[in-house]
């Protein structure tokens, strides 16, 4: 069988886009600083471009084990859950390990809606979670804090997760092949400043034109479908009394 091979290594990127960016000629290779300058820029720009798109192969669903009297829990490097730092949670749900098709969705909580909470200490089954976003990590708190009933069972959060960087050249990138053009534009519009002004138009024009290519086509199959928010109780129904 036939495998497709990945062309997404940092030295063929930088190379292209130097030679894109009018760095480099063709036959010439790329000087040590050179490569280290431009392999921190491409890791920037990935790093980036991971706050930005959905990037579906970056999604995770994180098993959380909850444990009873405990509504805290930390997601990242050094945290209660060891993993690479989780950029932000999307949605969740909770799963009855004793019943596995038994589950039911978590919803979020805002940082007003988590403030305003009367107690965080009431026990009980988990219904919402709140997501603080630190600099290493994620600190999801759940409400109600969990009892002995509820830590039977394990909350579930879809989180996209950071990509990795790369420090070797020949490394294999957490991107896919389908990625290259975009990459290798998005590095060369990045280091042609100071060349002519066609040169900087045209990596700038190609630039955007790949990465909103490859965003567009970088989302889910399915239709997204939109349903009421259950938390805001009686629809229809003033809030003013």
């Amino acid at each position: 069988m036939t495998v497709a091979a990945s062309f997404a290594t940092p030295d063929r990127i930088i190379r292209y886009a130097m030679i894109d960016a009018g760095l480099l000629q063709t036959g010439e290779e790329p000087n040590s600083d050179q490569y280290a300058e431009h392999t921190n820029r491409l890791n920037d720009l990935i790093n980036l471009w991971g706050t930005q798109g959905l990037k579906l192969w970056t999604y995770l669903d994180q098993s959380i084990t909850l444990a009873a009297g405990t509504n805290s829990y930390t997601l990242g490097p050094g945290g209660s859950i060891i993993t690479t730092k989780p950029l932000r949670a999307i949605q969740g749900y909770y799963l009855d390990d004793s019943s596995p098709a038994n589950r039911r969705p978590l919803f979020p909580l805002s940082w007003q809606e988590w403030l305003t909470l009367s107690t965080t200490a009431t026990q009980g089954q988990v219904s919402q979670y709140f997501v603080d976003k630190q600099v290493a990590n994620l600190v999801v708190y759940f409400w109600l804090t969990p009892d002995a009933e509820a830590a039977t069972g394990t909350a579930h959060l879809l989180i996209p997760r950071q990509i990795t960087n790369f420090t070797g050249i020949t490394d294999t990138m957490n991107f896919p092949q389908e990625w290259f053009m975009g990459l290798r534009w998005g590095l060369a519009d990045d280091i042609c400043t100071g060349q002519p002004p066609e040169t900087m138009t045209r990596c700038a024009q190609r630039a955007a034109a790949f990465r909103a290519a490859l965003e567009d086509w970088d989302v889910e199959d399915a239709d997204t479908k939109f349903q009421p928010d259950i938390r805001q109780g009686n629809y229809g129904v003033s809030n003013f009394r």
